[in-house]
């Protein structure tokens, strides 16, 4: 064999061996981020299972459907629960639904903003220029186009608000409180 030839052969070594790292440490990457999935959703059906032991004696099986009074099941949910380790957690289940139920208790309803909004002004209001004044007012909330218009619409539907079609738009006013016989 040459010496070229052999530095050759060498070379392709390299070549695949470099090759065949990166594709492992891609692999490597694939499978960490995987395993942080299912960690994940092992706790979360830990908290599921926690939350349904302890509210097992406070559910009514008559009203519960068919496939949650399936004793093998449950049974097989609690074998499962034992084989597995203790998950870990950041917050205990139920403080952590109350702080976001009592969180978003506190928001006024985005109904009720656009119906604030449309209230400080006389002339009709586009649904575009009622979200940007929303979003000008309230940072905090970032409603897409297609949800403010959709409760809009519903406010229409309450006879909250009033519908104008101008040519292909489409424009809201408030109901005065006297006027609301008026409605569409």
């Amino acid at each position: 064999m040459t010496s070229q030839s052999a530095a050759t052969l060498r070379s392709r070594y390299m070549e695949q061996a470099a090759s065949d790292l990166e594709e492992n440490r891609r692999q490597q990457q694939e499978l960490a981020e995987r395993l942080t999935v299912l960690k994940q959703e092992e706790a979360l059906l830990a908290d599921i299972l926690n939350l349904a032991e302890r509210y097992e004696s406070f559910a009514d099986a008559s009203r519960l459907p068919e496939q949650a009074q399936d004793e093998p099941a449950v049974a097989k949910a609690k074998r499962a629960a034992s084989r597995r380790s203790a998950p870990v957690r950041t917050a205990p289940a139920g403080k952590a639904v109350k702080a976001g139920a009592k969180e978003k208790s506190r928001q006024p309803l985005l109904g009720d903003l656009l119906a604030d909004l449309l209230g400080n002004h006389d002339e009709p209001r586009l649904a575009n220029e009622l979200r940007d004044e929303l979003l000008g007012k309230y940072p905090d909330r970032n409603p897409t186009p297609q949800v403010v218009r959709n409760t809009l619409d519903s406010l229409v539907a309450k006879g909250r608000i009033r519908r104008h079609k101008q040519r292909r738009s489409v424009m809201y006013t408030l109901v005065k409180p006297g006027a609301a016989s008026d409605a569409e």
